[in-house]
């Protein structure tokens, strides 16, 4: 089982981003997928997750700006995160149970 998260980068305040987490060896549509980010010096959050069935849910700070999504032919998950804010700044990780990949970081400049 792999799951490796990709496309962070360096944004600005108010800017958008989209992660992909592409996971194998289980299909997207059997497992939940979990996204969590840790800042520096903090603990891990949770963000937000997208059940087997595709549907999602989010963290109260990141409801109405981040959206979960799934290609289920890619075995793919997203996050598209919208109108960022300088404490988003974090490595994300997209999970399963205690499977984890390496985490993709975001940097947003305020």
């Amino acid at each position: 089982v792999q799951l490796q998260a990709s496309g962070g980068g360096l944004v600005q305040a108010g800017g958008s981003l989209r992660l992909s987490c592409k996971v194998s060896g289980f299909s997207v549509t059997i497992n939940a997928i979990d996204w969590y980010r840790q800042s520096p010096g903090k603990r891990r959050e949770f963000v937000g997750f997208i059940t087997s069935g595709g549907r999602p849910d989010y963290a109260d700070d990141v409801k109405g700006r981040f959206t979960i999504s799934r290609d289920v032919a890619a075995n793919t998950v997203y996050l598209q995160m919208n109108n960022l804010k300088p404490e988003g700044t974090a490595v994300y990780y997209c999970t399963h149970l205690s499977y984890w990949g390496q985490g993709t970081l975001v940097t947003v400049s305020s």
